[in-house]
């Protein structure tokens, strides 16, 4: 293989250049397709201090894809103090994914606390108003007012998660007055669908429907809305017939309805004898 394909073969695959253990792992994991075989490598790129910060959050990713996440959880626990200070950030995110994993809810809550006091301390994004970060591969600028909308929605999450509805709701209404979206929205509503408060949950899920919220428009935003508000219903019946768009109800309808419905109510049946004999003491039982 001469230099130019070398080269070629690094891009198409994502595969760093040289011979050290973390290239051996990143080799192991994405073109021989041997997860097990890379988490040696990358042990090893660890304790010979090779791309370390890359080395442990990948080997915590591939733990985790193989339902080791209990492992990758005292990984990272165990190495991170040998990672710089700018990984610190990505290892709690991979940190957080892993408790979601693990059913870890205490856990989250503590360590999205955490964040919330290094965004108020101004540490996150290391001082910085914006990060570049990646999703789906592509590359886009995070503002510290979106993590922070961000990090608040997954601690009211989190809240929903152990049932703690009226904290979920505190910490989510505050998301919303700082970055609202259609998703926490959806949140939002849910935690008070629990807590019974049916009326607001709709105005909510009523609002996120006309497209007041960033994501509205997104396909699983509405499947998700449509069956809240089918929730909503079973919950809490809307009356008959009320507020429905294009539906016009004049009194001659009306009455004509009054009228079908009594004469439908005519009894057709002869009553059970039992209710011949309570009807002869009706009288004295109204005494």
């Amino acid at each position: 293989m001469d230099k130019k394909e070398e080269e070629q073969f690094h891009v198409f695959y994502k595969v760093p250049s040289g011979d050290g253990p973390y290239v051996r792992a990143k080799h192991a994991q994405l073109i021989m397709k041997d997860p097990e075989g890379s988490i040696l490598w990358f042990m090893k790129a660890i304790n010979e201090g090779d791309r370390v910060d890359s080395a442990l959050k990948d080997m915590a990713v591939v733990m985790k894809q193989l339902d080791r996440s209990e492992e990758a959880i005292v990984a990272i626990k165990s190495f991170r103090y040998l990672c710089s200070k700018q990984a610190q950030e990505s290892l709690d995110n991979v940190l957080l994914d892993l408790f979601k994993k693990c059913g870890k809810v205490e856990e989250q809550i503590v360590l999205l606390k955490q964040k919330l006091r290094q965004i108020y301390e101004g540490k996150l994004f290391n001082g910085k108003p914006i990060k570049i970060a990646r999703s789906h591969g592509k590359k886009i600028q995070v503002t510290i007012t979106q993590e922070t909308a961000r990090v608040l929605g997954n601690l009211g999450w989190a809240y929903m998660q152990k049932g703690s509805f009226m904290a979920a709701e505190v910490v989510y209404k505050k998301a919303q007055m700082i970055y609202a979206d259609s998703n926490k929205a959806c949140n939002l509503a849910q935690c008070l669908i629990k807590q019974a408060r049916y009326d607001e949950a709709r105005y909510i899920l009523e609002d996120v429907w006309r497209g007041n919220y960033l994501g509205s428009d997104d396909t699983k935003t509405k499947n998700r809305v449509e069956e809240l508000l089918l929730e909503l219903d079973l919950k809490q019946p809307p009356p008959f017939l009320q507020n429905i768009p294009g539906l016009d109800l004049d009194d001659d309808f009306v009455n004509g309805l009054d009228h079908l419905i009594n004469e439908w109510a005519q009894p057709k049946s002869r009553r059970l004898p039992i209710f011949e004999e309570i009807s002869t003491f009706r009288d004295q039982l109204a005494c």
